[in-house]
């Protein structure tokens, strides 16, 4: 377990929870409300991967400004340092948003499509914070829309997140395929999904974004009633993608769903590691400030091999 997901949650965690959120009007107001309350609540700073400001010390080089020497540190070590600040490290950081129709399913008013809303506007205001380029792409089974990553796209991923809606079938490898071309520069891609396919079509599908030197992070978005299967009358079940629908006894199949649920879960968690992709659960009846637990742990990793 990375280290900060042993920390408890941060005081105010009430403020976060989903369905609060909903009643946000502004995407804007919700991330920052979010992420800086989250923030506040840490202890240390350092979560963030590397400070906003300063982000470490290099040494001294003929050329360098003088005005970046840090004269304290001269004046413990005799030695000229540079600092360096996060400025001159950023990256491009996108949000590779699921759209299609198996996303509007919600069984208790906010839909896993609302909840990754939620979610990919938090990581997008947080990466915007710490001065990285920041871009969205929607998919179903092909690009729906794309915000090329800039410093200046903050806005831009808000308004186009806002108007992302679930409409038709989706397909990862026939979407994601046409994408990777896009991202042959090296940056930080979170897809957010809820990866409604087999794991080995899956992983075909994210292979080539990886495989391109970018660091993927995957966030799998379930609903509750998705992970407990917790109906109770026989009833006509629908295919959330194809619209076919089958007739199903619940509690006679229940256990065998749930156990099907967690392999299809614990099969995506050993392929990613394998490919060394980040890969976490979430569930949308819970708050965000695991899923900004999460992203700022493997923040802090990737920070270190930028």
């Amino acid at each position: 377990m990375d280290p900060i997901e042993r920390h408890n949650p941060v005081p105010g965690a009430r403020f976060v929870d989903p369905r609060v959120l909903a009643k946000v009007g502004s995407l804007e107001l919700l991330a920052r409300t979010v992420v800086d309350g989250f923030i506040n609540g840490l202890h240390k700073a350092p979560y963030l991967g590397v400070s906003l400001d300063f982000a470490e010390h290099r040494g001294y080089t003929p050329g360098d400004d003088i005005r970046l020497i840090d004269w304290k540190v001269y004046g413990r070590t005799d030695r000229y340092y540079i600092k360096q600040f996060e400025a001159d490290t950023n990256a491009n950081f996108s949000v590779l948003l699921d759209v299609s129709r198996s996303m509007d399913f919600a069984s208790h008013g906010l839909s896993k499509l609302d909840y990754s809303k939620f979610l990919a506007a938090c990581l997008t205001y947080l990466a915007h914070r710490q001065r990285d380029r920041v871009g969205l792409v929607t998919f179903d089974r092909e690009v729906v829309d794309r915000i090329p990553v800039s410093a200046k796209h903050f806005e831009v991923v808000l308004h186009a997140l806002d108007r992302a809606k679930a409409g038709r079938p989706g397909h990862l490898l026939t979407a994601l395929r046409a994408l990777a071309e896009h991202f042959g520069r090296r940056g930080i891609l979170v897809l957010i999904s809820d990866l409604y396919e087999e794991p080995e079509a899956i992983l075909d599908a994210v292979k080539p974004l990886r495989f391109r030197g970018n660091d993927l992070i995957v966030f799998h978005v379930l609903d509750p009633a998705e992970l407990e299967f917790p109906f109770e009358e026989p009833s006509a079940f629908e295919d959330l993608e194809s619209g076919d629908r089958v007739p199903v006894v619940p509690r006679a199949l229940r256990a065998e769903y749930r156990q099907l649920v967690q392999q299809h879960i614990a099969t995506l968690t050993a392929k990613f590691s394998e490919h060394r992709v980040d890969y976490a659960l979430f569930d949308t009846g819970k708050p965000l400030d695991h899923a900004l637990f999460s992203y700022l742990g493997t923040r802090q990793r990737l920070s270190r091999v930028r």
